[in-house]
């Protein structure tokens, strides 16, 4: 998901926790740990930096810092900052940033992008393509219990955050479900199937392929399927030319969990059929043709 969405789902995280007869500081820590445990796995982004970095990037970022391995690793470090910024020592703290690394995780498992889950043993992406990379639901029922909260002071605010929280598992467990649905009614008719969910709530594109054909589409559960686009890739090609000139787009084979391959006259890649839009995909790597 994006900065924002982590973002509201840690401040939310916090609202939803009883902070009355605790010490100031405690409340300070608990915001702290809330916001940071939500956003800490994207500290990634640094590898930008380098230049291996930046050729790497497609599968740095989501690695390493969004596994399993390194949940208890980044709790750990909150914790140890929360008591020497904080001065306090309850372990409920670690616990609360083990949820809120996990959550950043997880989540993020639920978007095209995926995440690397299994990284350092395996670097394979956990994708399941049922949320979009910006949810405007998760934002809309954060907004509302903002507002609500501010109308109606007399209600406590833990209260209306919970429902806030609520509302949001109900929306993520419905998108979910009925992505699931979408591509296990494509399965009967793919080799390969892959999900990306739209902005719009309840819509799915299905990227199915079958030997060199991808076909894009869009579904619901309850309507038919709408063809978008139909692809041919040209899997006999020898790619050596492409991976030795341009190391990207060895990177986003390995990435992706299958590329269209484009060998035309005047040039040689690979693409991201889930990324494909008005005619061209925007995870691409290419290389001119002399």
């Amino acid at each position: 998901m994006d900065t924002i969405t982590h973002g509201l789902f840690g401040y939310t995280m916090y609202r939803c926790l009883k902070k009355e007869d605790i010490p100031a500081k405690e409340g300070k820590a608990l915001l702290f740990v809330s916001l940071v445990s939500n956003q800490i796995p994207d500290i990634d982004v640094v590898v930008r930096v380098t230049e291996t970095g930046r050729i790497m990037e497609q599968m740095w970022h989501r690695g390493l810092t969004h596994s399993l391995l390194f949940i208890p690793i980044w709790a750990l470090l909150i914790y140890v900052l929360v008591r020497l910024m904080f001065k306090v020592t309850n372990w409920r703290f670690f616990h609360l940033s083990l949820f809120g690394v996990a959550l950043h995780d997880f989540v993020d498992c639920f978007n095209a992008w995926g995440t690397g889950l299994f990284e350092p043993f395996s670097s394979a992406r956990i994708t399941f393509g049922t949320l979009p990379i910006v949810d405007f639901v998760f934002w809309g029922l954060f907004l509302a219990g903002f507002l609500f909260s501010y109308m109606k002071k007399h209600i406590p605010k833990q209260r209306i955050f919970q429902w806030v929280a609520l509302g949001m598992l109900l929306h993520f467990s419905i998108q979910t479900a009925q992505g699931l649905i979408v591509e296990q009614r494509a399965e009967q008719r793919y080799d390969r199937v892959e999900l990306a969910a739209s902005f719009v709530p309840w819509h799915f594109r299905v990227i199915g392929k079958t030997g060199n054909h991808v076909e894009l589409t869009d579904a619901t559960v309850w309507s038919t399927s709408r063809p978008v686009a139909a692809l041919k890739s040209h899997e006999e090609t020898d790619l050596s030319p492409l991976f030795n000139q341009n190391p990207k787009a060895k990177v986003l084979y390995e990435w992706s969990p299958f590329v269209v391959v484009v060998n035309d006259s005047k040039r040689l890649g690979i693409f991201d059929p889930r990324f494909y839009r008005d005619g061209e995909s925007f995870v691409s790597e290419y290389i001119e043709k002399r």
